[in-house]
């Protein structure tokens, strides 16, 4: 079984970049024994702060990736960064990481759909281009951001690249739930995958996140969900799920393509 830790950080306005890392190694240390921790979207500075996007952007080796590659090589656990703001030549990105057991990072992932409803992240931002679909001793990884679970094609796309898992960061605002639950659902269920959702909670510039972070299984069923407020939310999931499921129920090779 693989022990998952999903962390549900609340953002404190106020708190510095440096105290909000250190805050969250604290809650990291809390997932001991995990193999698979994921952290949310934008969480060393908050989604919101848009005034912050640059003047706290870091390369893909500053100090939050480092604080947390090493920290995943302490728990040795596989961990999912959550994304910070990667600043790439005359650019910027929404990027995360995955780190393996020993704190050695096997893949990263720069949003691709930035969010351009009352939002300044495509406007400060630039897109990424890549599909990351990473290689784990369970299995095939794909990693996604917040808005990206609106876009069906990219989950599907990480399925054919031999995704069994999908991972998705986020800093999804209330009060889209009705929104979110059906997407977290939805994109496990349609390419019999696991999904693991990690969202942030508290209060920035008068937006409210929205929590709920989620682990729904191969069938869509939830397994695990969080409410509202700042945890840990955590669940086991058997690796060999994935395949059982789509061996005998073949919705995969059912599909027909219309044009």
């Amino acid at each position: 079984m693989i022990k998952a830790a999903s962390i549900q950080l609340e953002v404190i306005e106020g708190r510095s970049k440096e105290e909000t890392i250190n805050y969250a190694l604290s809650m990291m240390d809390r997932c001991k024994g995990s193999d698979l921790v994921i952290l949310p979207e934008l969480w060393n500075i908050g989604f919101m702060d848009y005034d912050s996007y640059h003047s706290d952007s870091e390369p893909i080796d500053g100090p939050t990736a480092t604080a947390i590659g090493a920290k995943a090589k302490e728990l040795g656990a596989y961990v999912f960064s959550g994304s910070f703001v990667e600043k790439r030549d005359d650019k910027h990105f929404n990027t995360s990481i995955m780190f393996d057991r020993n704190g050695r990072k096997i893949g990263q992932y720069s949003k691709i759909h930035l969010f351009t409803y009352q939002c300044r992240e495509a406007e400060l931002l630039s897109r990424g281009t890549e599909i990351s679909v990473v290689e784990t001793e369970y299995g095939k990884m794909g990693l996604s951001t917040c808005y990206d679970l609106r876009f069906p094609e990219l989950y599907r796309k990480m399925c054919e690249m031999g995704a069994e898992y999908f991972l998705v960061t986020s800093a999804w605002l209330y009060p889209r739930q009705e929104a979110w639950d059906t997407f977290n659902r939805a994109r496990a269920a349609e390419n019999v995958c696991y999904l693991i959702s990690c969202d942030s909670v508290g209060v920035q510039q008068g937006n409210r996140f929205l929590g709920h972070s989620y682990v729904v299984d191969p069938w869509g069923t939830v397994i695990a969900a969080s409410d509202f407020r700042e945890g840990i939310l955590r669940a086991e999931i058997d690796p060999g799920m994935v395949k059982r499921v789509r061996d005998s129920f073949r919705v995969l090779n059912d599909r027909v393509f219309i044009r």
